[in-house]
C-alpha cells in the first residue's frame, strides 16, 4: 500500500512528503535523513517519495526552492517591486516579515541557517536577493533622509544585512541568552527597540556624559 497518509490532511500527498523533508532537513541537515525517514514523517511509503520527487536530492531541490518562494514573497511585500526598489514606508525588516508570514513552530528560519551556512545553489541565490534588498533599502533611506549612506554604502548594507540575518542565524543561541525567542512577539519588541535606538544614536553616550565635552 503506497498512500498511507491520514485523510484528515487536506493538503496533497506531494506537499506533506515536501514540508515533512523541510522540517527534517532543518532538524538534522539533508544528509542526515533518508528517503524512508520523510516517508516514516509523511505518513506514506518510501516507494511514493521516489514516485513523487525520484530521489533524495530531487526532493531537496524542491525543498529550496519553496523556501526560495517563499521568502520571494515576503520580500515583494517589502518593496513592493523587486529587491532594489525598497519601499521605506513598507513593512520593516526581513524578521519582521518572518514574524508574521511563518508560525513560530516553522522550520524555515531554521532551514534558511542551513542554506546560507553551505555552498548551495540556492544559499548563493537567497544571500545575493537578501543583499540586493539591503543595498535598496539603505539607498532609499538615503533618498528619504532617514540615513546616510556613510563612506562604503556596500559594507554598510552589509552590516544591516548581518543584523537581520543573525536573528534568525543564531535564534536558539539567542533565546538562550536573552530568556526570549527573539522572533516572538515580545523577543521582536524588545530586540527592534534596542536596534533602533543604536540606529538612531549609536553606542557612544551622549557628550555631556563623557564629562561635558562637544
Amino acid at each position: 500500500m503506497l498512500y498511507m497518509r491520514s485523510v484528515r490532511d487536506d493538503r496533497t500527498a506531494r506537499a506533506v512528503i515536501r514540508d515533512e523533508a523541510l522540517r527534517l532537513f532543518a532538524q538534522h541537515g539533508p544528509d542526515a535523513v533518508s528517503v524512508r525517514q520523510i516517508a516514516a514523517a509523511a505518513g506514506v511509503s518510501a516507494a511514493l517519495v521516489v514516485h513523487h520527487f525520484g530521489s533524495k536530492e530531487a526532493l531537496r531541490e524542491v525543498v529550496d526552492r519553496h523556501v526560495l518562494e517563499t521568502f520571494d514573497a515576503m520580500l515583494a511585500e517589502m518593496t513592493g517591486q523587486g529587491p532594489e526598489m525598497y519601499d521605506p514606508a513598507a513593512t520593516g525588516s526581513l524578521v519582521e516579515a518572518v514574524q508574521r508570514h511563518l508560525p513560530p513552530d516553522s522550520p524555515m528560519p531554521a532551514y534558511l541557517r542551513r542554506m546560507l551556512l553551505t555552498d548551495s545553489a540556492a544559499g548563493r541565490e537567497l544571500f545575493a536577493k537578501l543583499f540586493t534588498l539591503s543595498r535598496g533599502m539603505l539607498a532609499a533611506l538615503s533618498e528619504a533622509g532617514m540615513a546616510t549612506p556613510g563612506q562604503d554604502p556596500a559594507v554598510r548594507a552589509a552590516l544591516l544585512m548581518a543584523n537581520d540575518l543573525a536573528v534568525l542565524l543564531l535564534r536558539d543561541q539567542l533565546t538562550e541568552a536573552l530568556g526570549v525567542d527573539p522572533l516572538s512577539r515580545e523577543g521582536m519588541a524588545r530586540w527592534s527597540a534596542e536596534m533602533l535606538a543604536i540606529y538612531a544614536t549609536g553606542l557612544l553616550p551622549p557628550a555631556q556624559e563623557q564629562g561635558g565635552q562637544p
